[in-house]
Order: C-alpha cells, then structure tokens, then sequence
C-alpha cells in the first residue's frame, strides 16, 4: 500500500500536463520523451534571461481534500527551489522560508533543489498525499526546476520532495522536508528502456532516475507497459521521495522497495477531479490488478478482485491511484 497526458499518442515528455500550466515542459532531451535533459525554454543567444523559465505558482484543483494543507507544503518547496537571479545559497533560501512564517531551518532539508547556480525556476507537477491523517500528513511533492548553467541558459532538472506536516492554527506547519535520493544513474535494461521510450507513459524526474538506476522492480515496468498499450498515463511517485512506511504505520512501503507505482493522471484526467469520468478511473484500476497489482488503492472502492483486499480506498488516495506489486 501507498503511504504514504496529454493526450495518447502525442510525445509527451517528462513532466507534461496539470492542464496546460506545464505546457512549455513538452519537449525531452536527446534520449527520448521521459528524458530530463532537454529545456522547456529554447535557448536565445545573448540573451539568456529572456529564455529563463517563469513558471506559475501551483494551485490546487477541484476535488481536492484539505487543499491547504497541500497548498502550504507546496509554497514552502517553490520557496526553496526557486530564486532570482544572485539569491543561491542556504542564507537566502532560508530567508525565503521565513516570509512565508514557516521555520528557515527547512531550507537545510531542500538537499539538491538547492544547486549551486545563480538562478533557478521551480515548477510543480503536483502535489499527490503520502498521508492524511487527522493532524499530520505527508505531502509529495513532484517538480521540476531550472537552473542556471555556465552561459546563463535553464539546464533542466527537477526532484519529489516528501513533505511532512503538523496540525496546527492558524495553518498547518511544515515540519520537515525528504527530498529524493534516486541514486546513481546504471546501464538500463529493458524493459526500462521501453518504459523510458514509451510515450504514452510521462515520469517526473525522479521516477525517471528510478528506472536508470535499476531500482524499479521488472514486474513494475511490465505492468506500466501493458497499461500504456491502452491509456496514456502520468506517473507521480514510484520509488525515490516516497515515505519508507505506510503513513500512520510501521508497516514499511512497497514503494521504497521500486514495488509500486503511483498515477495522478490518466487520458489528461487528473484522478482528485470530480469531473473525471468515474470509469476511466475505476477501468484503469482494474486494468492494473489485471496486469499483476495485488494491491490498487484510489479514490473509490471497487467490488471483486482475486482476493478480498486487492481493491481499496481511503482519504490518502483520493488523488491517486496506487498499484502495488509482490517481489
């Protein structure tokens, strides 16, 4: 269990979609469309500024439980990742963390979102539950952030950070921050190489560092490719910036063991959206127990299944669907 689009057919790369925010993030690099290499922004001789990124500030959507909560973990990393140019550094990130009344220690939490660079631009993908519990929740957070290289032009990059939170008044206060730590990139294999080609499935950059760090389980990626044989679908979370534990529990995760796989969007439909056609979601659940999950959680409770728990749903995954896999 989780603890914690484009449209089929097109070459979305990494990162494409919440609506059409994250539509300068369609091109990928030179390795294909879940590539991390390539820049949404062309680069414009002379004048690299101009070509910098400047991405909105994400917002939630319809259909969202406790949108403030997300809203408050999502500020704290946008503060974190992204500076004006000369404001790197841990002292000013730290004073971007205390304008927004949060503690500016987190800002020694942000790991590599804070990159040595001049400038930087931080996008969120979204922003998908951990954990909703009655006074704390883990909020992942999927990003990608530009930073400034050598000659002034965005070098693209980007991580999930898993954001923990406490209840508090008069909003909930940022505790700590996870960023991912994917590992050392290895010779992929296939069907990573399929998975990573395949452009019907989009990977944020952390998931993508999953896959060619040889860490995602095959049974994930065959069950990933045989979904993309009917849907086009968007992957938040697979193993890297996940919680180790079921939230709430000590029950450790399948994610950190690269056993599972988290979806936020499907045929461009985001899964909290209650404008989402129901049976999209719920046909491409079963789609995923049909392709090997022993455990698909999302934001309804389906009937049947090999055994009687392999369908569930509770308030974490009302934004997601989880689907599970056994060594």
């Amino acid at each position: 269990m989780c603890a914690l689009p484009p449209p089929p057919g097109r070459r979305a790369v990494l990162l494409a979609g919440l609506g059409c925010a994250l539509t300068a993030c369609s091109s990928g690099g030179p390795n294909g469309p879940n590539d991390p290499g390539g820049s949404s922004a062309p680069s414009v001789p002379g004048s690299p500024s101009a070509a910098f990124p400047a991405p909105a500030a994400w917002q939630p959507g319809p259909g969202e439980l406790r949108p403030d909560v997300k809203l408050r973990a999502v500020q704290v990393v946008e503060a974190v990742g992204g500076w004006p140019p000369g404001g790197q550094g841990v002292a000013a990130a730290r004073q971007r963390v205390a304008a927004l009344g949060a503690d500016p220690a987190l800002a020694e939490q942000a790991g590599p979102l804070l990159a040595d660079a001049p400038r930087a631009a931080l996008e969120v993908v979204y922003a998908q539950y951990g954990g909703l519990l009655a006074d704390s929740a883990s909020v992942l957070v999927v990003c990608r952030q530009w930073v400034a290289g050598p000659d002034g032009a965005p070098v693209s990059t980007g991580s999930t950070v898993d954001v923990r939170l406490g209840a508090a008044a008069p909003r909930w206060d940022v505790t700590a921050l996870h960023p991912a730590d994917p590992g050392p990139a290895v010779a992929p294999g296939d069907p990573a190489v399929r998975v990573l080609a395949q452009p019907r499935i989009v990977l944020p950059p952390a998931a993508v560092a999953d896959v060619r760090g040889g860490q995602v389980h095959g049974a994930v990626l065959e069950a990933m490719l045989s979904l993309a044989g009917s849907y086009g679908f968007e992957v938040s979370v697979l193993r890297s910036g996940h919680p180790l534990l079921v939230f709430g529990t000590d029950r450790p995760s399948d994610h950190p063991r690269g056993l599972a796989f988290d979806t936020w969007r499907i045929e461009g439909h985001p899964v909290v959206d209650p404008a989402t056609p129901a049976g999209l979601v719920e046909s491409f659940m079963r789609a995923a127990a049909a392709a090997g999950s022993y455990n698909v959680g999302g934001p309804r409770q389906l009937a049947g299944g090999r055994t009687a728990n392999q369908f569930f749903s509770d308030p974490t995954h009302h934004d997601h669907v989880h689907a599970g896999f056994r060594d």
